[in-house]
């Protein structure tokens, strides 16, 4: 059965769950398994995502300025942004289809749930994805849709993480997966950016070291691209010994930021600080995305994907409660066709093995069967306020 009408959370094709997977994972949920390991890489991403969001665009000295620094929610009501539901879009898409992912699957439901619905205003998407539906719309059809101005964008890398879940241990598949996700909607470098994340990612849910998930990342890239060498040079920098941790951001970040240049959302430059963030703190949850968020520029998708890294690696546990309390269903202030799914669902449907085992996969499955798209608005090319977008 195609995916061509209808629900995004229907049962994958066959009616095989597990064969959706594509390996058998561990016997039992015990901490530190695939299960607790996807749940702590998609909220991880959930929770780095609602931090950034406030300093989204903002440099350090702004950031300083206005709360010192950002050591937990500076919002009263904190909520991910677009990198957020578009890692569910993907993941459910992945659910789905798994392995057998094509391009065709991707761009229908492109149309499906998001550009073939009514436009409404523009409330928090990128120019990637703007351009990319302009594209769709006009007809054209991948590779084709994602030759626009922002194809070298991070769009893809934000909404990478799930296909590391996915292919646990199997970097190079992730890569190739995520390359299938990002035909629609980048190029290049773009492409580069979501495969390094995807990659990184798989190793972590293999308990892979810091070192290691590093490797993997760069292993799935081209070494001379611009996203391998903003991402050495970020983690070369992270690495240096320096007096304290303003200094080691700053070093950070000008290891990679071109300063001036008014795109915040370079790929090669969110991918290397998230990164550089995460190896600056040895991998730990709380010091990678905190580190990723107090050096601005596209804060909340180098949060995200650096709390995908440290979650994968280390599980939900190494969330802190107060933050992983705090993220709800998504609200579909960027994607209508989203809302009401939480990411913790996408983890148990790319980890079905780990659900079954303690008998909780179905009540979930069940749960989220629910209706296809909720509303005729699509998500927006540039964040309030900013005039800065993906």
């Amino acid at each position: 059965m195609e995916l061509t009408a209808g629900n995004p959370a229907g049962p994958p094709e066959n009616g095989a769950r597990a064969a959706v997977r594509g390996a058998p994972g561990p016997a039992g949920p015990a901490r530190g398994g695939l299960g607790d390991r996807a749940r702590g890489a998609l909220l991880g991403l959930a929770v780095g995502d609602a931090l950034g969001a406030p300093a989204e665009n903002m440099r350090p000295s702004e950031i300083r300025r206005r709360w010192g620094r950002i050591e937990g929610f500076v919002s009263d009501d904190p909520a991910g942004t677009d990198d957020t539901e578009y890692a569910i879009f993907s993941g459910l898409l992945l659910a789905r289809h798994g392995s057998a992912l094509t391009v065709t699957h991707v761009e229908r439901a492109w149309h499906l749930w998001i550009a073939d619905l009514d436009e409404g205003p523009f409330r928090g998407a990128g120019f990637s994805e703007r351009g990319t539906l302009e594209n769709l719309r006009r007809g054209l059809a991948a590779p084709i849709s994602a030759q626009h101005r922002h194809a070298w964008s991070d769009g893809l890398a934000m909404r990478a993480a799930p296909f590391g879940v996915f292919a646990a241990g199997r970097p190079k598949e992730a890569a190739r997966l995520v390359a299938v996700d990002g035909r629609v909607s980048h190029d290049g470098e773009g492409i580069y950016g979501g495969q390094a994340v995807a990659a990184g990612v798989a190793a972590a849910m293999t308990g892979a070291g810091v070192t290691s998930v590093i490797a993997a990342a760069l292993s799935v890239v081209p070494m001379d691209s611009w996203t391998a060498r903003s991402l050495r040079r970020a983690v070369t920098a992270a690495q240096r010994p320096y007096p304290d941790r303003l200094t080691r951001e700053r070093a950070v970040r000008s290891a990679v930021v071109i300063g001036g240049y008014p795109w915040t959302d370079l790929a090669p430059e969110a991918v290397g600080l998230a990164f550089g963030a995460f190896a600056a703190a040895h991998g730990d949850f709380r010091t990678a995305v905190l580190t990723a968020v107090n050096m601005g520029r596209d804060a909340d998708t180098t949060a995200a994907v650096a709390g995908a890294l440290a979650g994968a690696l280390h599980g939900a546990s190494a969330i802190p409660r107060l933050w992983a309390d705090a993220i709800g269903p998504v609200r579909g202030s960027c994607l209508p066709s989203m809302r009401g799914h939480h990411v913790l669902d996408i983890a148990e449907l790319l980890t079905p093995d780990e659900t079954e085992e303690r008998g909780g996969g179905d009540r979930g499955r069940d749960e989220r069967a629910g209706d296809g798209p909720h509303g005729p608005e699509v998500c927006g090319a540039s964040r309030p306020g900013t005039g800065v977008g993906r």
